[in-house]
């Protein structure tokens, strides 16, 4: 079941045999998508960078499932890790049907931009972006006819988040990445979306959400609850399926109306 959803075993997204690769696979939304993505009948390859228990039991639940399922742990703004994570991709599954691309960090620390040090925005541009873009291009390499690419964005990237404007700039970047990538590769079939999701409690914002700051950030939020990453997952999923064969170039807003509120 589900957190806070409703149970998918009855809903055939028919993904069975698909193959999928999930990036930031080992907690959070990544996992909850690899997680749905088996449920349905996908085969599925995890990336991720460090935490080896994690993806492991991520891999377990899946192959309980009755699919194919394999991590790669690796830093991917690094372009060798990636070019070795999809020989591995090439390898297992021989192609691709499937990428979501979820990896990255949300800094913890307020910083206004005028304080901001090259290093920080560095290092959150090369894990947000520069690692969705050499996924991306490799995914597509490899990707068949009529596949289905979903990468994560965030409501940063369409209204900004000030003392973070480095996560948002690159949340932002990916959204206008799915608007050019989609008429690249529409003439394939394969579609592209972003998924933006508000607050998630997940381990990435656990020190944000606690106390008097989650309950106004709940109060802002219209239909008045913070996230699970399964809600953010669903959306994802179902991008990845033929019942949404024709949405492409589209930002799905997962964030319980919070934009509309202002």
């Amino acid at each position: 079941m589900m957190k806070g959803g409703a149970e998918l075993s009855g809903l055939d997204l028919q993904l069975k045999g698909k193959r999928a690769l999930v990036t930031g696979g080992s907690r959070g939304v990544g996992a909850a998508a690899v997680h749905l993505l088996s449920k349905a009948g996908a085969d599925v390859g995890i990336a991720y960078h460090n935490r080896a228990a994690e993806a492991e039991d991520v891999v377990d639940a899946a192959r309980a499932r009755g699919v194919r399922c394999w991590a790669e742990a690796g830093d991917l703004t690094d372009r060798n890790v990636v070019d070795r994570l999809f020989e591995r991709v090439v390898s297992e599954f021989g192609g691709l049907d499937i990428f979501v691309g979820n990896a990255g960090v949300w800094p913890v620390a307020d910083i206004p931009v005028s304080e901001m040090d090259d290093a920080r925005w560095h290092r959150t541009v090369a894990v947000n972006l520069d690692s969705i873009f050499f996924t991306t291009r490799a995914a597509l390499r490899c990707m068949s006819d009529d596949g289905r690419v979903v990468l994560v964005s965030s409501t940063a990237g369409q209204r900004g988040e000030a003392y973070h404007s480095d996560y948002a700039a690159t949340k932002g970047a990916i959204i206008s990445l799915v608007k050019g990538l989609c008429t690249e590769v529409g003439d394939r079939g394969i579609t592209v979306n972003a998924v933006a999701p508000g607050w998630i409690d997940t381990e990435m914002s656990q020190n944000a959400l606690q106390g008097e700051d989650r309950e106004a950030i709940e109060a802002a939020i219209p239909i008045g609850r913070v996230a699970t990453a399964e809600d953010v997952a669903g959306p994802i999923v179902l991008l990845c399926s033929d019942m949404a064969r024709h949405i492409t170039g589209e930002t799905v807003n997962v964030n319980g109306g919070s934009v509309l509120a202002g």
